[in-house]
């Protein structure tokens, strides 16, 4: 369903920000459409953000890969339309951006609430739901997932658990082990209280998925900045990547945990991104 231009979300996003005067100052005129997607997971419609190059209305026999591109936690569909160009990032880098609402669920299947499978909704409904209704590269060579902190830790979450269906994964600022913070981010809401379920956490964060990739499977850029708080569980993913012998990009750059990090690194993404299309 089409919804036309996209709308500031309801409630506050992205509230882990450092610079709230950043957060507010940082505001583009609205880009791409608003489409809801039925999730026959949660039984419920999900709002999503669809942002196609200029050349996509030209170019009518083009197939185009597609970069999915998560929000952080108490964020929204619209936050990263709100804060990048993706206008001009979809024509530079000729792909079509798709922004889901993923809630506050750290892009789980939640095994205590049916209303909150958002692994499935984009790893699998929403992705589908794309190449139906648009000219996509409908392969894993077509599509990569990256986003910022919960989106990021969700993107390799995501992309890591369906290999056949994305073929580049990435993170900004991911939180990537949710286990070191048991109290922060609604997370026990999507698994229960840590104290009484340590192995279901532990089967949840990113970092344990390492011993389940295969070298040279999925291109991977991951990347933090040097004064963000997850730097350390970002180290330790990157260790553990280097120990698995699994290839990947890991950057740190200066910055912290802000829209000015993110917008900055969400170039890098794309150019990683757009040379594995190619």
């Amino acid at each position: 369903m089409l919804m036309g231009s996209v709308v500031a979300c309801a409630k506050q996003p992205a509230a882990e920000v450092e610079d709230k005067a950043e957060e507010v100052a940082m505001q583009l005129p609205p880009q791409g459409d608003t489409v809801a997607v039925m999730s026959d997971a949660m039984g419920r419609e999900i709002k999503n953000t669809v942002i196609v190059p200029m050349a996509y209305h030209t170019d009518t026999t083009r197939h185009w890969p597609v970069v999915y591109l998560l929000h952080g936690a108490d964020g929204c569909y619209s936050d990263w339309p709100r804060k990048a160009n993706l206008d001009s990032l979809a024509n530079r880098y000729e792909v079509i951006i798709v922004c889901p609402d993923g809630q506050d669920s750290w892009y789980f299947d939640s095994p205590i609430d049916p209303k909150m499978q958002f692994e499935t909704y984009v790893g699998m409904e929403l992705v589908n739901w794309i190449d139906e209704h648009y000219r996509t590269i409908d392969s894993p060579k077509g599509r990569a997932i990256t986003g910022l902190s919960m989106g990021g830790h969700g993107a390799l979450w995501i992309g890591w658990r369906h290999p056949d269906t994305f073929g580049q994964t990435g993170s900004m600022s991911g939180g990537v082990n949710i286990t070191k913070f048991p109290d922060r981010w609604l997370i026990q809401k999507m698994l229960g209280k840590y104290s009484a379920n340590p192995k279901r956490w532990a089967a949840h964060a990113v970092v344990n998925l390492v011993p389940t990739l295969k070298a040279g499977r999925q291109r991977i850029t991951i990347d933090d900045g040097e004064s963000d708080f997850f730097l350390e569980v970002n180290n330790e993913l990157h260790a553990a990547l280097l120990k698995a012998k699994i290839p990947h990009d890991y950057t740190i750059r200066p910055g912290g945990h802000s829209w000015t990090y993110w917008v900055n690194s969400l170039d890098y993404h794309l150019l990683f991104f757009q040379k594995g299309f190619k």
